[in-house]
């Protein structure tokens, strides 16, 4: 795992993969399989892996978070950000960022929880949550309502926050006012694409966005870095092909379940087979499966094809 201080260019420099977690069937944490998957990612020329929402780390014991962390460390080779998840709520947080101040991870990012919280609250937060872990935050935004754009700026410009995963949905993502005045207190290096590849090349081409998270280039990582090099360069025609090949899996992500439609495509590839998925979530629907197959097989020969891209 790359254990150097985190620098704002290197955001720009890969794709985000955000895998799925691999356990036995005791629900036990499977390090060879988890390996596999950290290992096919890393051959198409990915360098950096989250470890969040995909991986069900919601769910994730406290109990079982240094164990993980580890698991991550070693598995991922020397030029590798790994970045785990804590949260989402308070109490955990806490716990877990005692954990992280024992490790050499450079950051972690902060789960999004739904109500309860007030801006200035969340702000208070990540700041004792900073000086417990001893390391700056990424934040996960999914809501306008969790915190505004001025106390946004605030925390990246102390260095509470070191980064924004941005993942507010919009049905058009090019008309998104909230982004554009968050882009104007905080520079578009820090903040990445937190959505898939779906508004990717909205958000890189019209907003400047450093890059993108990625569930399904878990599956195709040297397709979905060849994207990310033709958008950076303006190349679109070829960016719309690459972007193409990724629609059928996002869009059944979309419509069935981003984590749970990912857990069992890793699967169906062969990659890497990641066991039973971690309540209080469930598999895919068995009437989905052959749906999804379908799509992983498709996305599966566009990689082995784009082994000059």
């Amino acid at each position: 795992m790359n254990v150097s201080p985190i620098v704002e260019a290197e955001f720009a420099d890969s794709v985000m993969a955000a895998p799925p977690l691999a356990r036995r069937e005791d629900a036990s944490l499977d390090a060879d399989e988890n390996r596999k998957l950290i290992a096919h990612i890393e051959a198409g020329g990915v360098r950096s892996l989250l470890y969040g929402g995909n991986a069900n780390l919601y769910h994730v014991a406290v109990s079982e978070y240094r164990e993980l962390l580890d698991l991550l460390a070693e598995s991922a080779g020397p030029q590798t950000r790994v970045i785990p998840a804590i949260g989402p709520d308070f109490g955990k947080m806490r716990d877990q960022a005692r954990i992280l101040a024992a490790t050499s991870y450079r950051t972690a990012m902060i789960l999004p929880l739904a109500g309860f919280t007030t801006p200035e609250g969340v702000a208070t937060g990540l700041a004792r949550l900073v000086d417990a872990a001893g390391i700056p935050l990424t934040l996960y935004l999914k809501s306008e309502d969790y915190v505004d754009v001025d106390t946004l700026a605030r925390l990246v410009d102390d260095g509470t926050l070191l980064a924004v995963k941005y993942a507010i949905p919009r049905a058009n993502p090019a008309d998104d006012p909230y982004l554009r005045r968050l882009l104007q207190s905080v520079k578009p290096s820090r903040v990445v694409s937190g959505m898939g590849e779906r508004p990717a090349l909205v958000h890189v081409r019209d907003f400047g966005l450093a890059a993108w998270t990625s569930g399904s280039g878990c599956i195709a990582p040297r397709a979905v870095m060849a994207l990310l090099r033709a958008a950076k360069a303006g190349r679109m025609e070829e960016a719309q092909r690459l972007y193409d090949a990724f629609l059928p899996l996002e869009t059944l992500r979309d419509e069935i379940s981003l984590i749970r439609v990912l857990h069992d495509a890793v699967t169906l590839s062969g990659i890497a087979h990641m066991g039973p998925i971690q309540p209080l979530l469930s598999a895919t629907p068995p009437e989905h499966l052959a749906r999804t197959g379908k799509a992983v097989e498709e996305l599966l020969a566009f990689e082995t094809s784009c082994e000059r891209c």
